[in-house]
């Protein structure tokens, strides 16, 4: 038994030496995504992040809990897929020590449906799908009110529940799912409201499928999030100054028509 324990801490602590000699060097970084719009864009700031000396492995998940996980556990180094209100949340609810070091993009979140062509043609008792997430179902919430469909306490906030809804004249019922997995859900609710990189990624178009959208300009802009303990290293700087040039503008300008827009 004591053999196996000895056995086991050496594997662990060389395993630990490789990891630390593999971020002992600032000039290569693991940066974490979602698929669909943050991981194409991030392959654009890695282009031109390597011309100024910086490698950047881009690594993508398929969820929204996992990439800050992964910071949080030194698996990666950065990851930029969440918005300020979601990582606030985070952070307070698991004692995550990350913190926001740039601004990225804004996804305006839209309200999808396969068989309503306006919000105007919800029956009662319509089925609505919003995320499960705090932030993100709360962001839902609060786009449902503005198009007047019910109404919220007025000390809900950003982080409004179900439980928060004070008028429902219609008697909406609100489906909570996964955000990733409300696209392919669909054709099971009456309407939903889905986050644009995950609408983008299911082939929808915010611009002409999106039967209501959000307000651009809201608290909802993207954001890169690195461990605290990071904040002065010198591939920070490196890494906000390739997002923020001209040619991920560019492509963001180019590639998305107004359905992504550029926070910075």
């Amino acid at each position: 038994m004591q053999r196996r324990f000895i056995l086991k801490f050496a594997a662990a602590l060389g395993a630990a030496s490789l990891f630390s000699a593999a971020h002992a060097d600032d000039n290569a970084i693991k940066v974490g995504v979602t698929g669909g719009p943050h991981a194409q864009m991030m392959e654009v700031v890695k282009q031109v992040a390597a011309k100024n000396g910086l490698k950047i492995t881009v690594i993508e998940f398929s969820d929204y809990v996992q990439p800050n996980a992964a910071l949080a556990a030194g698996d990666l180094d950065a990851n930029s897929y969440q918005h300020q209100p979601y990582l606030d949340a985070q952070v307070r609810d698991r004692g995550y020590k990350l913190i926001k070091v740039a601004d990225t993009v804004t996804f305006p979140m839209g309200i999808y449906s396969k068989k309503l062509k306006s919000l105007a043609q919800l029956q009662n008792g319509a089925r609505i799908a919003v995320p499960n997430d705090p932030t993100n179902g709360g962001r839902a919430l609060l786009l449902l009110q503005k198009q007047g469909l019910l109404k919220l306490r007025a000390d809900a906030g950003l982080k409004a529940t179900p439980l928060d809804i004070v008028e429902n004249p219609k008697k909406l019922k609100i489906v909570e799912l996964d955000a990733a997995q409300i696209p392919r859900s669909l054709a099971d609710v009456d309407a939903a409201a889905i986050n644009t990189n995950f609408a983008m990624e299911a082939g929808l178009k915010p611009k002409s499928d999106a039967i209501a959208i959000e307000d651009p300009h809201g608290p909802y802009a993207n954001i890169i999030a690195i461990r605290a303990a990071d904040k002065d290293k010198p591939w920070v700087g490196k890494l906000v100054a390739a997002y923020h040039s001209a040619e991920v503008k560019q492509f963001i300008e180019g590639k998305y028509a107004g359905a992504v827009i550029a926070a910075w």
